[in-house]
C-alpha cells in the first residue's frame, strides 16, 4: 500500500488509522487495452448524451477533477486536482461498509472501486467501478453546493445506528455484485445469492437508521435528478456513469416525484432499472431534508430508545451523558423506570470513555476490557443535575477523594464506596471513581461487588446522544467490518491476450498518427478469430473515417458492423450509438461547448 503521502493530498493524508484498511493499490497497470477502449467507449457516449441532461457541464467536471475521456483515470493525477477544491480520492476493492462509506465521505475522499467492468456489462454493472465513481461522482464534486451536500451527508452517515440485519445485507450485495461482474461465473451461482438477497430485503424488520439513509443516499447521490418535473437535468452518480440508464431513466414511464422526507418510504433494488426518480428543485432541498430526518436519529435524541438501537446493533456504539463524557462499547443491557427513563446502561467487552471525542487517560478498552456500567439519572432528593455539581457542592454531600461515600439515585441504585478519583472536564463532574465498592438495585439485586476491582461511576442525569462507532476511533483503533468476500481477479487465456494486443495496435494507430497500413489486417483477424468482439471494429471505423482513408475499406468496416447490429440483440444499441458518436465526434462537441 502507498504511504498515503505520496498522493500530496491533504484529504487523503489526513484519513484516520481505521479507515485506511480499506485502501488498496489502484495497480494502474492491470487494465487491459480493452478496459481503456471501455472507459473511452463509456466517456465519448456519456458526454454525447449528458451534455444534453446533465447538471454540471460535463467536460468541466471531468477536467477539474483530473480525467479524461481517453484514457482510465490515474488515482495521483485524481488527487493532484481534487486537492485544489478540497477533495481527494482512495481506491478501494469493490463495495466497502456503509458506515465506513459515510465516514471517507465525511472526510472529503472519494472512494473509487479499483476495477472497471467487463464489456459485456459495459452499459451497467451493479458492482462499484471506477466508471461509476470517477467518471460519476468526481464530475459534479467541483459544484461548491453539491459537494457541501456530500461531506455533510457523509458527517450525519458516520453517526447512523445500525441494526445487525444490515450486515447481513451490505454482505449479499457484496457477494452478488462480485458474482455478477466475475468472468464466467456460474448462473446458478449468481440466482441463489439474488434469492438469498431478497430474501434477507424482504425480511430485514424496522429499517434501521442507516438503513433509511441509504434510501436517501440512493435517491440523491446515486440516482437524483434537478430541477423541475416536466425537464430535469441529471447529478446523480449512478446515472451520470451508465449509458444506458441515463437515456432510459428520462423516459416517460419512469415517473419523475418530488423529493421529500417522504422518499425514505422507498427501497431499491441494485439488480433492477428503478421505477421512479426524484427531483430536487436546488441542492439545499436536499440538505433541509437530511436535516429534518437527522432530528428523528439516536444521535440528536438519545434516551432510552437510543440505547436500545445500540443494543440491536450489536457492534461499537457510544452513548453520550448529559455531563459530556462518552462511553464506547458494546451495548447489552439497560435499565428504565416506569416513565420509560434510564436508570443505568451496560456494555460488554472492550469499552472506552471519552470526552469531547479524545479518550481519557487510563480508560481505553484495554482497561475496560470486561464492558462497563453505571447508573444514569438523578440523585435522591436532589433538584440540582450531579453533573453541575462542584467539589464543595460534593464535599457537603459526603463525597470527597479518600473518604467514603454512600449515593443513592431516584432509581433506588445505591452505591456504596471509597472515593479513588474525582473527574471534572469543563466544568462538569463526569467522573467518580470508588474503592472497595458495592452498587445494589432497590429490590437487592447486586450490579457490583468489592473484588471485581474499581469501580468507575459515569456521571450524568441523561443519555443525550447515541451514535454509530467510537467516540475517540484512533484511539479505540477500531476495526469497521471488513468483508471476507473479495472480488475475483482475471485470468486470460491466450484468445483474449491476442484479443488485447489488437486493441493496443489500434490505440497506438491512433495516438501516433501512423501505421494505418496495419489496420486492415487486424480487421480481418477480428472477423476470423475474434467473431463476438464489436467494440475493436468501431474504433477501426472511426480512424478511418476521420482520417479519409479508404471509402472501400470503411464501406466494408460499416456493414459488417450494421450486420451484426442487426442480427445479434445484444450489440444493437452498443453499436449504433458507437457509429452515432463516429458520425458526432465528441472532440467537435467538447469545441462547440468550450
Amino acid at each position: 500500500m502507498s504511504d498515503f503521502n505520496d498522493f500530496n493530498n491533504q484529504q487523503v493524508a489526513k484519513l484516520p488509522k481505521h479507515l485506511r484498511q480499506f485502501i488498496v493499490e489502484q495497480n494502474y497497470e492491470k487494465y487491459t487495452p480493452i478496459d481503456q477502449a471501455v472507459w473511452r467507449y463509456v466517456m465519448r457516449q456519456n458526454y454525447s448524451y449528458l451534455k444534453h441532461v446533465a447538471y454540471y457541464p460535463y467536460i468541466k467536471g471531468l477536467n477539474r477533477a483530473g480525467l479524461s475521456i481517453e484514457h482510465i483515470p490515474d488515482l495521483q493525477t485524481m488527487n493532484d486536482n481534487l486537492g485544489k477544491i478540497g477533495w481527494g480520492a482512495v481506491t478501494v476493492d469493490g463495495f466497502i461498509p456503509p458506515a465506513a462509506f459515510m465516514e471517507y465521505q465525511a472526510c472529503r475522499v472519494l472512494v473509487i472501486a479499483a476495477d472497471i467492468r467487463q464489456i459485456n456489462h459495459i452499459e451497467y454493472t451493479p458492482s462499484p467501478d471506477i466508471i461509476h465513481e470517477s467518471a460519476g461522482h468526481a464530475p459534479i464534486i467541483a459544484d461548491t453546493d453539491y459537494n457541501s451536500y456530500l461531506s455533510y451527508f457523509g458527517s450525519i452517515g458516520t453517526k447512523a445506528m445500525f441494526s445487525s440485519k444490515d450486515y447481513e445485507l451490505y454482505e449479499a450485495i457484496r457477494k452478488l455484485s462480485i458474482l455478477k461482474e466475475a468472468v464466467g461465473a456460474d448462473e446458478e451461482e449468481i440466482a441463489a445469492a439474488e434469492k438469498k438477497l431478497h430474501y434477507i430485503a424482504d425480511n430485514m424488520g424496522e429499517s434501521s437508521e442507516m438503513a433509511l439513509l441509504g434510501r436517501l443516499h440512493w435517491w440523491t447521490v446515486e440516482y437524483g435528478l434537478i430541477g423541475t418535473l416536466e425537464n430535469p437535468k441529471i447529478y446523480g452518480a449512478a446515472l451520470l456513469s451508465s449509458i444506458g440508464e441515463s437515456a432510459t431513466c428520462m423516459n416517460p414511464d419512469i415517473k419523475k416525484l418530488w423529493y421529500n422526507l417522504d422518499t425514505i418510504n422507498y427501497q431499491y433494488d441494485i439488480t433492477q432499472q428503478q421505477p421512479q426518480l426524484f427531483v430536487t428543485e436546488t441542492f439545499q432541498n436536499l440538505i433541509d431534508v437530511l436535516e429534518a430526518f437527522a432530528d428523528t436519529m439516536a444521535f440528536r435524541r438519545g434516551g432510552a430508545e437510543s440505547i436500545l438501537k445500540a443494543i440491536e446493533c450489536k457492534n461499537p456504539s457510544t452513548a453520550v451523558y448529559s455531563s459530556g463524557l462518552q462511553l464506547t462499547g458494546i451495548f447489552t443491557d439497560l435499565g428504565m423506570n416506569k416513565s420509560d427513563e434510564l436508570t443505568f446502561i451496560k456494555t460488554t467487552g472492550p469499552s472506552a470513555l471519552a470526552f469531547d471525542g479524545k479518550q481519557l487517560t487510563g480508560h481505553g478498552k484495554d482497561y475496560h476490557k470486561d464492558g462497563f456500567s453505571s447508573p444514569v439519572g438523578k440523585l435522591k432528593g436532589i433538584e440540582k443535575p450531579f453533573e453541575e455539581h462542584n467539589l464543595i457542592e460534593l464535599e457537603l454531600l459526603g463525597i470527597l477523594e479518600g473518604n467514603k461515600a454512600e449515593i443513592t439515585f431516584e432509581s433506588g441504585i445505591l452505591v456504596k464506596g471509597l472515593v479513588k478519583e474525582i473527574v471534572i472536564k469543563d466544568g462538569k463532574l463526569i467522573l467518580i471513581a470508588f474503592e472497595d465498592c458495592t452498587v445494589t438495585e432497590e429490590n437487592g439485586n447486586i450490579l457490583f461487588k468489592p473484588e471485581w476491582g474499581t469501580y468507575d461511576m459515569a456521571i450524568g442525569e441523561k443519555i443525550v446522544s447515541v451514535f454509530n462507532g467510537a467516540a475517540d476511533k484512533d484511539a479505540y483503533e477500531e476495526l469497521v467490518f471488513v468483508s471476507k468476500e473479495q472480488t475475483h481477479k482475471v485470468e486470460y487465456d491466450e484468445a483474449t491476450q491476442k484479443l488485447h494486443e489488437l486493441y493496443q495496435k489500434v490505440r497506438c494507430i491512433r495516438e501516433t498518427l501512423s501505421g494505418y497500413e496495419e489496420l486492415k489486417s487486424i480487421f480481418d483477424t477480428l472477423k476470423t478469430s475474434h467473431r463476438t468482439d464489436w467494440l475493436c471494429g468501431l474504433e477501426i471505423l472511426e480512424i478511418v473515417y476521420h482520417k479519409e482513408l479508404d471509402t472501400e475499406f470503411e464501406k466494408e468496416l460499416r456493414i459488417y458492423l450494421e450486420m451484426k447490429a442487426a442480427t445479434e440483440p445484444d450489440y444493437t444499441k452498443l453499436i449504433n450509438d458507437g457509429l452515432h458518436v463516429i458520425a458526432n465526434p465528441v472532440t467537435q462537441l467538447i469545441n462547440e461547448e468550450d
